[in-house]
């Protein structure tokens, strides 16, 4: 198979779908990889490192797009993009359908097989290709979140650790899953009065037997959003319901319980956000004020440690693309009850749930489209 690899044109986004090794292992399973010039260059990933790897460089995105069965991305296309999508080919990307109609219209009209990183499962009823990049924009909430504290960027001027006969910063972060978790672990470790509210007992009850009292677990009531959210210098939106569109858990009406100066992360941003008066930022502007308050919206935070963020990726997204790359599309995704789980779009059709909810339109089961498990 011809698998593609274009270079990411998103804001700041400087990742790239695979690394050389991963190159050399689909060359290895006898397959042919075809790859932007310069699309790994940001990272250290010249021409030549992906040439001795094997693969052949193309001089222009589109020239990727024409020859290529097999497209691997790291973020959604952008509109310029979607124009060289075709019937017969298959995208395999972080896509977050729910959050975006335009995206969502044109990957319909494009007649493409669309694969979603974020809503492949695993054995344990994980998102394992999510997962790496959860951890990374978790421990990146924390930093992102602390530089926007500082007097300069607006923020309370507040040391999260605090110091000597000062009491450090309060830290809520919404949502106990990945994101959260490694967002807490961050604040913790650097001295933070850390909160984590989510709705689930029982991962409170993982979190707290792992992490012990340096942790504050609370149930999620309004009530105790409300009260959390009144104290905090530092709050982080964690919030992921697979495929769909992220809950509001603090309204605008809300803001007014916040003090001036505090910080909103909202890693969910790119479902849709989890605060209601989020809005898409970008790593070039990457807050805004709103009430006083900070608003840390950006949509792909991964990016700015691409380095790190491109090889985690790649080691969770491999065995995939070979399996795709091996198998073929449709018995790969007839196989595999759990990658089946990320196709979101089949020739025109919508065949995730909660993209189709979101946006009021058809859904089809994969069932019905092709004999799964055959």
């Amino acid at each position: 198979m011809l698998i593609g690899v274009p270079k990411e044109i998103k804001n700041h986004e400087y990742r790239v779908g695979l690394t050389p090794a991963g190159v050399g292992e689909l060359l290895n399973q006898g397959h042919r990889v075809l790859i932007e010039t310069d699309a790994g260059l940001a990272i250290g990933l010249t021409d030549v490192h992906y040439q001795q790897a094997g693969a052949d460089i193309a001089d222009c995105a589109e020239s990727v797009y024409a020859q290529a069965e097999l497209i691997i991305k790291v973020k959604e296309p952008e509109q310029s993009e979607r124009q060289w999508l075709r019937s017969g080919q298959t995208l395999f990307t972080f896509l977050h359908l729910a959050a975006d109609k335009h995206l969502t219209k044109d990957l319909i009209a494009s007649g493409a097989t669309c694969i979603a990183y974020e809503t492949v499962t695993d054995h344990y009823g994980g998102l394992p290709l999510l997962a790496p990049m959860s951890e990374v924009a978790g421990r990146m909430a924390i930093q992102a979140g602390i530089h926007a504290l500082e007097n300069p960027q607006g923020g309370r001027g507040v040391l999260l650790g605090g110091v000597a006969g000062v009491a450090p910063a309060k830290v809520v972060v919404l949502g106990g899953g990945v994101v959260g978790e490694q967002a807490a672990r961050m604040a913790m470790g650097l001295g933070a009065d850390t909160t984590v509210i989510d709705k689930s007992l029982g991962r409170l009850r993982q979190l707290d037997a792992h992490f012990g009292p340096q942790m504050k677990t609370l149930f999620a009531t309004h009530h105790a959003i409300q009260s959390a959210i009144s104290e905090a210098g530092l709050i982080i939106g964690a919030v992921l319901i697979p495929g769909a569109k992220a809950p509001k858990l603090i309204t605008k009406s809300m803001l007014s319980d916040i003090k001036t100066g505090t910080v909103l992360v909202d890693v969910a941003i790119d479902q849709g956000g989890c605060f209601e008066t989020s809005r898409i930022t970008t790593h070039e502007a990457p807050t805004f004020v709103e009430q006083g308050v900070i608003h840390y919206c950006v949509a792909n935070m991964p990016g700015a440690v691409a380095h790190t963020a491109t090889y985690a990726l790649t080691h969770a997204t491999l065995p995939f693309i070979i399996a795709l790359a091996n198998q073929g599309v449709i018995p790969a995704l007839a196989q595999d009850n759990f990658l089946r789980q990320g196709l979101n779009i089949y020739q025109g059709q919508v065949t995730n749930q909660a993209v189709a909810m979101a946006h009021d339109c058809p859904f089809v089961d994969p069932e019905s489209i092709f004999p799964l498990g055959q």
